[in-house]
């Protein structure tokens, strides 16, 4: 699953006449960019939900014919992190799932983020298996930090007052189970993952390579510089 259905208030003035989504990074659209990493990893079907300037969003992603995209449609009301997955959760068949936010651009180090989470699942062990980035080489990231993360994996909430040497880029493999008793409506999924920390069954695994966060104009800015740097002359 693609998160797509955001205001983009951040990103004005770019996002006065186009949705977040499509928003583009040295060419090409942020959803773009998280598809393609879908579809290089093997996945045959994404749903993408949408809300704010949906049409424009619906009519970009008709083009694509390397996947099946499904839209789930929230034209009465955004449903948040947690909710928006909750609505399309019949399209997965009580399967585990990949969901990445639109908004979220990387560069790979070592081997590949997505085939690296596929191959660290653990159904039995995880509720979710978040891809954690670290604060050292985020580029325009905001904050102090998501989790601590231990020896095995097992993620944490930063104590008060505290900073966390890993965020959350947005990338994430869940179980269906971790929905289970969720809330009805729109909600973070914050809400979620402190239940699996109590369970200890929310886990990361760390991002080798640098995490752009394109969530301002400035950060587009940003990405495209650092990107271009690394394109040869």
């Amino acid at each position: 699953m693609v998160m797509a259905a955001g205001l983009g208030t951040r990103m004005r003035p770019l996002t006065n006449d186009r949705p977040k989504p499509l928003v583009q990074v040295m060419g090409k659209a942020l959803i773009d960019h998280a598809i393609d990493r879908l579809v290089a990893t093997g996945v045959k079907l994404i749903v993408v939900n949408a809300h704010y300037k949906s049409d424009q969003l619906k009519t970009h992603l008709a083009k694509r014919k390397d996947v099946e995209i499904r839209i789930s449609d929230e034209h009465d009301e955004i449903l948040g992190t947690g909710g928006g997955i909750v609505k399309a959760l019949p399209n997965f068949e009580d399967e585990p799932f990949f969901v990445l936010n639109s908004d979220s651009v990387w560069v790979e180090g070592m081997g590949h983020a997505l085939e690296r989470m596929q191959e660290r699942w653990n159904p039995y062990e995880m509720d979710a298996l978040l891809l954690i980035a670290s604060m050292v080489t985020a580029l325009g990231f905001e904050g102090g930090g998501d989790f601590n993360m231990d020896s095995e994996g097992h993620l944490t909430r930063v104590a008060d007052r505290r900073v966390s040497p890993f965020a959350y880029p947005g990338v994430q493999i869940v179980h269906p189970r971790i929905f289970d008793k969720a809330p009805n409506g729109s909600f973070s999924m914050n809400v979620l993952w402190n239940v699996a920390i109590e369970k200890r069954r929310l886990y990361g695994i760390r991002l080798d390579g640098v995490w752009m966060h394109v969530g301002t104009p400035e950060a587009v800015k940003e990405a495209d510089d650092f990107l271009a740097d690394l394109v040869p002359a």
